[in-house]
């Protein structure tokens, strides 16, 4: 006897049943002889949990949970299985299967096959699975993936008109083979058209088209109509975006792609508090313009204040191509810092451009004059000096996810300079590095790398200001220390800054749950005129909580260099 599944056919396959096993009064015991996990999980899967059906509800419910068994049988190839069925009464009765599933059905010829434009389409997929090859057991939920696959792929890239033109699913259960043919037939390839915009959109024309990441006429790819709505929406120009990328009938082949836009409110105020174990408690507040022109300029002011450290700036911000990645930003601002032995007071003034380059790496080439005012205490020397300082910056991070990643790295590299007699007191050059690196091993046991280096090159150190010169300590640097406190000391015992800096890093988190860590860890480095002094060590526990912004850290580091006790640390922020 030979059943024929094509266009219409059914396929059963056991759908995990919702009610609830706490009140259910009736149970079901599957066996399988031979024992096969698999079969056992799809014809429980398939009848589902019995609820609170009684012993003389299970007696009318036994030859159609015998049928339900045996079509879950078929879904995996068993198409001549024995079941054999008993109810057990009592106050909880059960229901008891003995499924014998004798010789699987197994595939004999298979062909799964993609005509038209598709075939030649680099990211079109022909499905490939063990399941789909010739000798093995017929399993229908391969069959229906198939199906599936080819059409979801459709969808994405446009082959909007494509149609099975053979689906056939052939079996013959007496003689224990099936054929399967799937030929799709993709038809043409649709084309994203010229993108148009409605509705609020108090912005120039050309601001818009920069951020539309296709040209008009590209073949169609769904990712990259997502990829305009993320961009609209990642601009912060926007409360609502909604892009239509639908075929129209009797358009053609080209579908046109409206955008329906609603603009945010210009100006938002932002208010916050935080603390670290290294600045203490914090406030910010700052005050947005999200736009000022069609252009899509910005303006904004920013203030913070901790017990360490109070600043006051503006900035004015100019979108170029492309926008999300490309800018222009001018700023000012006064910050006050207070060091462990030094009082900084700072005026900054200046412009960067950043830009993301085509390797993912952002890049950062500014220009600012600054002049710092700074007080060592009674008995050191104080000063002040000014420069005029151009500089570039490169960073790049690559991991599996932002927030809380399993692997990836961070790098940052920094160079500035200064010549003596352009707007500056004296020459120098400032470098810095820090790598960062995280890898999870099986188990979710977890290693963290950090190396950080940097040097200042000048001949006359002393009129190099405290925010130029290398501290060491802190959260973030060698645990154990208080912030900033590792640094060479002038003639009065005084904390001045090093030429100098070398920090690096060893970490080992263990997971207890999902969402908690424990951490072990060891940090080495100083701040120093000199590459021969001597290293400083720090050591600790802690914990690490997966928050929804981010890991909280909290750690016990102990100095082991230095006398004194333990030290408490706590940070947050993503391990990158």
């Amino acid at each position: 006897m030979k059943y024929r599944q094509g266009l219409r056919g059914p396929l059963l396959l056991g759908l995990l049943c919702t009610s609830s096993l706490a009140l259910a009064k009736a149970t079901l015991d599957v066996k399988i002889e031979p024992a096969n996990a698999a079969l056992k999980a799809n014809i429980e899967a398939y009848i589902g949990a019995l609820g609170d059906r009684n012993e003389e509800a299970l007696r009318r419910f036994r030859r159609s949970a015998e049928d339900q068994a045996r079509q879950a049988a078929k879904a995996l190839g068993y198409y001549q299985a024995e079941i054999d069925s008993r109810i057990d009464g009592g106050k909880d009765p059960s229901l008891h299967l003995l499924v014998v599933p004798g010789e699987p059905v197994r595939l004999r010829n298979v062909v799964v096959r993609i005509d038209g434009e598709a075939s030649a389409h680099k990211g079109f997929r022909v499905p490939q699975s063990k399941a789909l090859t010739q000798g093995a057991q017929l399993n229908q939920g391969a069959y229906e993936d198939a199906k599936k696959l080819i059409q979801n792929q459709a969808l994405r890239f446009g082959f909007f008109d494509g149609r099975f033109t053979r689906q056939r699913l052939d079996i013959d259960p007496r003689a224990g083979f099936a054929d399967i043919e799937l030929v799709y037939d993709s038809g043409p390839r649709y084309s994203l058209g010229a993108v148009t915009f409605d509705g609020d959109t108090p912005f120039d024309p050309d601001l818009l088209a920069r951020l539309v990441p296709f040209p008009a006429n590209t073949p169609y790819d769904s990712d990259q109509v997502a990829k305009l709505s993320q961009n609209l929406q990642a601009s912060g120009y926007f409360d609502e975006v909604r892009v239509d990328a639908s075929p129209v009938k009797g358009g053609g082949l080209v579908i046109p792609v409206k955008v329906k836009l609603a603009a945010v409110k210009p100006r938002t105020v932002g208010l916050g508090v935080g603390f670290s174990t290294d600045v203490g408690p914090r406030a910010r507040a700052n005050w947005t313009r999200h736009w000022i022109n069609p252009q899509g300029h910005r303006l904004g002011v920013e203030t913070e204040v901790s017990p360490v450290r109070q600043n006051v700036g503006t900035w004015y911000e100019i979108p170029l191509d492309p926008p999300l990645t490309d800018t222009l930003r001018f700023s000012t601002g006064l910050q006050r810092e207070n060091l462990v032995d030094v009082d900084s007071r700072r005026f900054t003034i200046g412009g960067q451009w950043q830009s993301k380059l085509p390797s993912d790496w952002q890049r950062v080439v500014s220009l600012r004059w600054e002049q710092e005012t700074f007080d060592f205490g009674d008995g050191s020397d104080d000063g002040r000096s000014s420069f005029l300082i151009p500089g570039i910056s490169y960073g790049v991070t690559r991991s599996d996810n932002k927030l809380d990643p399993n692997r990836g790295y961070s790098l940052q590299f920094d160079v500035r300079g200064a010549k003596e007699g352009i707007l500056s007191d004296t020459d120098f050059t400032y470098a810095s590095a820090m790598a960062k690196g995280l890898y999870t091993l099986p188990g979710g046991h977890r290693v963290l790398g950090r190396v950080q280096a940097g040097g200042i090159a000048t001949t006359d150190f002393d009129a190099i200001p405290p925010s130029l010169r290398f501290f060491a300590g802190g959260d973030q640097s060698v645990r154990g220390y208080d912030y900033q406190t590792l640094s060479p000391e002038d003639s009065n015992g005084k904390k001045v800054g090093g030429r100098y800096l070398l920090v690096g890093s060893a970490e080992y988190q263990f997971p207890i749950t999902e969402k908690w860590r424990l951490a072990a860890f060891v940090d080495r480095g100083n701040a120093m005129d000199s590459l021969n002094a001597a290293m400083k060590s720090g050591a600790g526990l802690g914990v690490r909580w997966v928050s929804p912004v981010g890991p909280i850290r909290l750690d016990l580091a102990k100095a082991l260099d230095d006398p004194g006790g333990y030290r408490i640390h706590f940070s947050m922020g993503p391990e990158l």
